[in-house]
């Protein structure tokens, strides 16, 4: 097994575990900001697999610049330019995922604010017993 493979076999591994470790504590876990932590992880995962798809295992890899259009360079350029595709999706994500990462955790801390608490199934005990019957 060359070393790039084995590189590429542990990174593998790595994201798998992670992944499962994520779901892990989004399902499991009671805590609101363990969750938040735990989405933000699993996030993260994604994006590495994202770039994992987009990355090309040759060398060298180029920047995708087309700076001449002879008919070589532009085949030299689709053997070894990376794809800017995936990149592109990943630096957008990042800013949403900052977005949505601080709007939650606006929510946990009001929420504790107000039931003194962080645990899910106590606030949902506790928005149960507020709404009235019918």
């Amino acid at each position: 097994m060359s070393a790039e493979a084995f590189a590429w076999s542990i990174l593998l591994i790595v994201v798998v575990l992670n992944s499962l470790i994520s779901i892990y504590g989004i399902v499991y876990r009671r805590s609101l900001v363990k969750k938040l932590i735990s989405l933000t992880m699993l996030s993260d995962t994604v994006f590495v697999i994202f770039i994992m798809i987009g990355y090309r295992i040759v060398y060298p890899s180029v920047p995708p610049i087309f700076t001449s259009l002879t008919s070589e360079y532009l085949e030299y350029l689709k053997q070894h330019a990376v794809d800017p595709l995936p990149q592109a999706l990943v630096l957008t994500g990042i800013v949403i995922g900052m977005a949505v990462n601080a709007l939650i955790a606006f929510a946990i801390i009001q929420a504790y604010k107000l039931q003194g608490t962080t645990d899910a199934r106590k606030l949902v005990e506790a928005a149960l017993k507020e709404v009235p019957e019918e």
